[in-house]
């Protein structure tokens, strides 16, 4: 059974950054009993939709149907993904109907490059969106920033740390102390890593979002926790990245494989409260979703024998 104890939290992203990726449609049953699984290993923060244009993001054209059938758990939170103040809106009735997510997350990218090609406005509006998004939430959900190609930008290069760490400080201005620094496509270094998360102070909560890319993703998670982070997001079979119908970056787009970090946080004495029986037949399961074998190494070798 999961550990009642746990050193690091981490969140599931399959059900919303990892189905994001894939241009056929999940049924929400299908969506949902996935949810319920993750949940019930231990995972206590799961993204479990988003509040999308169906237009742009059809994947998530179910979210409120979705969210109502969702069965609330005491100790998860389930995350919808607010792009606007219209999405906001939605969560609002959701939870005034009596269900819906407990968390949202809001999105900053760190370039405006990015930020015209993902949100398809300025950095400048999308900071209002965000302004008018918290005061609209009013306290109603716990609220998670997202500064997304903070440590590299497919389209403009090299980002500045300092104003990375602006970000952040706004986020917390606007009463949002959860905040998670993207490396969306795989440029980070352990060193940058480092220098970029120490920079962070409390009361803020620092969230590591990184995706595999280049296949650095369990080593600048490493640097991360050794930088005093104890957030972490990733994916079961390293699925995700763009939105199926927005596309940015080449090669593997997907998160960090969650059965990889499990196994590799365990075996360093980490706990992760996460039930170890029951992980890898979730990972087979996320395959047989998409009908395709995914990314996770431990899913094909088994979990370290030697594993603290």
């Amino acid at each position: 059974m999961m550990s009642t104890m746990a050193d690091v939290t981490l969140c599931e992203c399959f059900a919303r950054d990892g189905l994001q990726h894939e241009p056929a449609f999940i049924a929400t049953d299908v969506k949902r009993a996935l949810v319920e699984r993750f949940a019930a290993l231990g995972f206590r923060r799961i993204e479990a939709t988003s509040y999308s244009n169906p237009k742009v993001v059809p994947q998530f054209a179910d979210a409120s149907e979705l969210l109502r059938s969702l069965p609330r758990r005491d100790g998860a939170h389930y995350k919808a993904t607010c792009a606007n103040p219209k999405a906001v809106e939605r969560a609002l009735a959701d939870l005034d109907a009596g269900y819906g997510a407990n968390e949202i997350s809001l999105l900053v990218s760190a370039t405006e490059a990015h930020t015209q090609k993902n949100l398809n406005r300025t950095r400048a509006e999308q900071w209002q969106n965000i302004a008018d998004m918290a005061k609209a939430a009013s306290g109603r959900f716990r609220m998670v920033g997202t500064v997304s190609v903070a440590f590299g930008c497919p389209f403009e290069g090299k980002v500045d740390a300092g104003s990375v760490i602006a970000d952040v400080q706004r986020f917390a201005e606007l009463g949002v102390t959860h905040t998670a620094l993207g490396d969306t496509t795989g440029m980070a270094t352990p060193v940058s890593v480092r220098k970029m998360f120490e920079r962070i102070e409390k009361p803020i909560v620092p969230i590591a979002h990184f995706h595999d890319t280049r296949g650095t993703g369990l080593v600048n998670y490493v640097a991360a926790y050794e930088a005093g982070v104890r957030h972490f997001d990733s994916s079961f079979g390293g699925v995700g990245g763009h939105p199926a119908k927005v596309k940015y970056g080449g090669g593997h787009t997907g998160n960090v494989c969650t059965e990889d970090l499990v196994s590799l946080f365990e075996s360093m004495g980490i706990a992760t409260g996460i039930d170890l029986d029951g992980l890898l037949a979730t990972a087979e399961l996320c395959e047989q979703t998409l009908g395709r074998e995914l990314h996770g190494r431990v899913t094909r070798a088994g979990l370290n024998p030697l594993r603290a």
